[in-house]
């Protein structure tokens, strides 16, 4: 029997963010497949909505995104309790996880299949009527992107299925072969992701920096060959040095600081290959003749993880995508602030959850 009334973190504004623990339970309509929560990730995303960032609720010079009031939260995970008299590939019992954006399907994005660029941009927590995961219950309405999920699975392994996807759509769009000397700047929860999965492209070397020397032990056990950290070494000489002069082949930036872009900008070859992946917090400066008189780059950008859950969660399940030890931290809802601080990094966590 699904209850009336459930606990949800709610964002009634960015300055008011709150447990309320009598919010209606979501009504399952006849296109939709309401979910119980097992657990939820905390997204840098979510952080950053939280502390009013104008990406998220406009400013001068933007208009706001979200739809408040919402419910925060798209790295969920739960067990179906309700499919509608419509829905015939899902049935009660099914544990599911959704991509975090639910397509429109009419759009030219959509249309050519390109539904994660779909242009209204409905995502998983940050809508009133798209709520997310930080509740007892989510409602999965009608166009969203469904994958069954092992029941065996922990939930730990479970959590990563969302950052995973994004991990591996990034590297895909970095198009690495067995001869690249691959270079991927930051090793937090989706550089991990990115670290494990690059492994399985073979490439010729996969040299990993971050600024945490634990961080960069880890990278070594996903798979790196070799790891850095900028802050004690000239990794920009010791990449030149290794390649000859020539510099790296693709080089991954996963950090969200400007300074790694301007890094990238300086190790990568002529005719290398750079990716963005990272949402940055304040503007990146930088030489642009660098990209393009002087060493004609082509630059790519990584957004969600397009049919990337299948793959993630076979991989997961079987141990090919490694992920021990990433989820470092999981809260009850009632100690939602406390997961949001710990999800900032400032204790040295990766990944932080709440669970149900």
């Amino acid at each position: 029997m699904i209850p009336k009334t459930m606990k949800a973190l709610v964002a009634f504004s960015t300055t008011d963010y709150r447990l309320v623990t009598d919010y209606p339970v979501p009504e399952c309509g006849p296109d939709d497949v309401i979910i119980k929560t097992e657990g939820c990730g905390v997204c840098a995303g979510d952080l950053k909505c939280m502390h009013g960032a104008a990406m998220f609720w406009g400013d001068e010079n933007q208009p706001s995104w979200v739809e408040s009031p919402f419910i925060p939260g798209h790295e969920f995970i739960g067990t179906a309790v309700a499919v509608g008299e419509n829905v015939t590939d899902f049935k009660v019992g099914d544990r599911l996880a959704a991509d975090q954006i639910v397509p429109c399907g009419k759009c030219r994005f959509c249309k050519r299949g390109q539904y994660w660029m779909c242009q209204p941009h409905k995502i998983f927590g940050f809508f009133k009527t798209l709520n997310g995961g930080m509740a007892e219950y989510v409602r999965l309405p009608k166009g969203s992107v469904i994958s069954k999920v092992p029941k065996e699975l922990p939930l730990e392994k479970a959590l990563l299925i969302e950052p995973y996807g994004c991990s591996k759509h990034c590297i895909d769009r970095a198009q690495i072969g067995c001869e690249d000397v691959v270079v991927i700047a930051g090793a937090g929860t989706l550089g991990l992701g990115m670290i494990t999965y690059a492994r399985m492209k073979n490439p010729a070397k996969l040299i990993v920096l971050d600024m945490i020397d634990s961080r960069l032990e880890k990278a070594k056990e996903f798979g790196a060959d070799i790891v850095m950290n900028p802050g004690t070494e000239d990794v920009v000489k010791k990449i030149m040095d290794m390649t000859d002069g020539y510099g790296c082949d693709i080089y991954v930036e996963a950090t969200g600081h400007p300074s790694a872009v301007v890094q990238g900008l300086s190790m990568i070859r002529k005719l290398g290959r750079f990716v963005e992946f990272s949402v940055f917090s304040e503007p990146t400066t930088v030489d642009w003749s660098i990209i393009g008189d002087r060493k004609e780059l082509d630059v790519l950008g990584a957004h969600l993880s397009p049919y990337c859950y299948p793959f993630v969660i076979e991989n997961i399940a079987n141990g090919n995508l490694k992920t021990e030890g990433v989820v470092t931290r999981v809260f009850e809802i009632e100690d939602w602030e406390k997961a949001f601080e710990y999800a900032t990094g400032k204790h040295g966590d990766l990944k932080v959850a709440i669970k149900f």
